[in-house]
């Protein structure tokens, strides 16, 4: 398996990750603090990829120099989850998702700039059709709300932190000297929790955590351990693999794996015209990873 299908594969796997944490998150959002759930979900996940790297890897004096990176990256991290739980008081899981599915074109721009990952005509096309399907869910397929840019607060909060997202793709590979996914999850999970613990100490405190509901602390697990720990993961090995708009196309397949999840946990289905905005977003994840310039893509990997 070549280190390209590795990636692909990586990201496959975190794209239905991550749309739990859409759906899950939308039904406790109101529930406790965004500040609180992050620096919780940011100790157990850097608790569990800790105690992989030491058993696995182990964790060497050489993978924390220049800490700031992490400082860095976890901050950048942090915002994005922090924003997203904000925004998920409000927004519906689909509409949310859809919003992440804009994180690719934003991840392009930048990489272009840090990175000098160029953008393909295919690229292109496939960033184009994709913004225009998360548009079309986000305005719920309303052709008067579009033209009136009648976003929701959660929408646009949420997407405040995705430009967060947006900027810390590359910015693995700027920062990158070397360590191994584990090791660099380590850190940059570490730091998160640290600047988390620190901005949101009062609302941690005013938490009633021995009342919270069950599946508030089932969602603070899976966020943490599903969504958090395997997802950072998955995110730095792709992106160690493969070019960055290439790694985040995966998030295209959110919205259809939501609306998976959105039927599991019996919420129903979304109206058929929205639906046609997830089968655009669709459309641009397979031309995106169409591969027709393979030796110009090794070369930007």
């Amino acid at each position: 398996m070549t280190p390209q299908t590795q990636g692909h594969l990586a990201m496959l796997v975190f794209s239905a990750l991550v749309a739990g944490s859409f759906s899950l998150g939308a039904m406790v959002a109101n529930d406790i603090a965004p500040l609180a759930l992050n620096a919780v979900r940011f100790v157990i996940a850097g608790l569990a990829v800790g105690a992989v790297a030491f058993a696995t890897q182990g964790v060497s004096r050489r993978t924390f120099a220049a800490p700031w990176r992490y400082l860095v990256l976890g901050g950048f991290f942090s915002v994005y989850f922090v924003l997203m739980f904000e925004g998920l008081k409000t927004a519906p899981p689909v509409s949310s998702a859809a919003v992440f599915t804009l994180v690719p074109a934003m991840a392009a721009v930048f990489a272009l700039f840090l990175l000098r990952q160029r953008i393909t005509a295919r690229m292109a096309l496939a960033l184009g059709i994709g913004g225009i399907g998360a548009l079309w869910v986000i305005f719920r397929a309303d052709w008067s709300a579009f033209l009136a840019f009648a976003v929701g607060r959660g929408e646009a909060v949420f997407f405040v932190g995705c430009i967060s997202h947006a900027i810390y793709t590359p910015m693995v590979r700027l920062l990158n000297r070397g360590e191994s996914a584990v090791q660099f999850t380590f850190g940059t999970l570490i730091a998160g929790a640290v600047l988390l613990v620190v901005a949101g100490w009062s609302d941690i405190r005013a938490t009633d955590w021995s009342n919270l509901r069950p599946l508030v602390w089932l969602t603070i697990l899976y966020v943490a351990l599903a969504a958090s720990a395997s997802t950072f993961v998955l995110l730095q090995f792709a992106t160690l693999r493969l070019p960055s708009a290439k790694v985040m196309a995966y998030t295209y397949l959110v919205p259809s794996w939501v609306i998976g999840w959105e039927a599991a946990l019996g919420h129903g289905l979304p109206p058929l015209l929205i639906t046609g905005g997830v089968i655009l977003t669709i459309t641009a994840l397979v031309l995106l990873l169409r591969d027709d310039d393979a030796a110009r893509d090794h070369r930007a990997a």
